[in-house]
């Protein structure tokens, strides 16, 4: 008779796997989020308000398993970045920087 063994990672990988479309966007999302958590539990006494707690119940100590765990709970979800409106966004960044150096180098010569 055979059985199905627990894995060693809880919530299991397959389970994780559905949430996310791939095993690189999964380890991405978690360490991402591992650090966050990591951060809060770091600076717990200095009342910084921009770091979120974690968002599940959970008695694991380990950051990067509180990660995955919420994951599995939806709590976390990527975002889809379009590279076309990003590589946009920093051409524009580029030219106001230009712009706005142009701007005081013409002041400065006044």
């Amino acid at each position: 008779m055979t059985w199905q063994h627990d894995t060693m990672m809880n919530p299991p990988i397959e389970e994780l796997l559905t949430r996310a479309n791939s095993k690189f966007r999964l380890v991405t999302l978690g360490a991402k989020r591992a650090r966050q958590i990591n951060s809060y539990f770091g600076n717990l006494g200095d009342s910084e308000g921009q770091l979120v707690p974690p968002q599940v119940a959970s008695t694991a100590r380990k950051p990067l398993s509180i990660a995955f765990e919420e994951i599995a709970a939806d709590q976390i979800e990527g975002i889809d970045i379009d590279p076309e409106a990003l590589a946009a966004e920093a051409a524009a960044a580029e030219a106001q920087a230009e712009a706005d150096a142009a701007a005081e180098a013409a002041a400065s010569e006044s």
